[in-house]
């Protein structure tokens, strides 16, 4: 199973500490609330917008109108924030990203310099620094049968306890248009997965998910 350090590079992320403290990646999102407000308590004010309890938005991050910021959000430099996004809430998003219009993040920790431009839900995931989802690519963080989701890998399998849990995308992880990544599903350092493919289980980094068949890069 992919660990933490498998998936990120933790110096593009302000939650570099935190996930440090866990093997593996979704152990981390129960506390992502707690650790919004941990780190929003130590922007520095001359750089941060407080404009309510537990959101903090970079004063250099573009926010339109139109775009939606419920609570426990913290919007760091450079972020762009497009038309109708939907943040609802407990969302951590590095420098330098795009949401798109109408994606809705919830629960989410996006590293730095990640691209969720048109049409994306992402839910109790974490996506590595510089993936990106294409348009109208989503997370499913809930199984159909609402049981807990188990990660696979292969023939090996590992009980999260979690009703709850999205994808975990590695750095540099580059998800198709139209895409639907299944509760669990872990995405490796450099993967690519096509356009409207449904994705289970593990692709391993450096690998293509096209179809029903999963093949190394050349």
């Amino acid at each position: 199973m992919y660990k933490v350090t498998d998936l990120f590079d933790l110096s593009h992320t302000r939650a570099a500490d935190y996930l440090a403290s866990f093997t593996y990646p979704h152990e981390a999102l129960k506390g992502i609330k707690a650790l919004i407000e941990e780190i929003g308590a130590s922007l520095p004010a001359d750089e941060f917008e407080h404009p309510q309890e537990f959101v903090w938005i970079a004063r250099d991050a573009q926010i339109a109108p139109t775009a939606f910021i419920g609570d426990h959000v913290i919007i760091d430099h450079g972020t762009e924030v497009r038309q109708c996004a939907f943040i609802r809430g407990s969302a951590l998003v590095g420098s330098g990203c795009v949401i798109g219009n109408s994606t809705e993040l919830k629960n989410v920790i996006i590293f730095d310099s990640v691209q969720v431009p048109h049409y994306n839900y992402v839910g109790d995931s974490i996506l590595g620094y510089h993936s990106h989802m294409g348009a109208g690519a989503v997370t499913s963080n809930v199984k159909g049968d609402r049981t807990l989701v188990t990660l696979r890998d292969g023939s090996d399998k590992l009980e999260t306890g979690l009703k709850k849990m999205g994808a975990m995308l590695g750095d540099w992880a580059e998800i198709g248009c139209n895409s639907v990544l299944n509760p669990g599903t872990i995405i490796g350092r450099h993967a690519q997965v096509y356009p409207l493919t449904s994705v289970r289980g593990t692709v391993p980094e450096n690998c293509i998910h096209k179809g029903h068949e999963i093949v190394e890069k050349r």
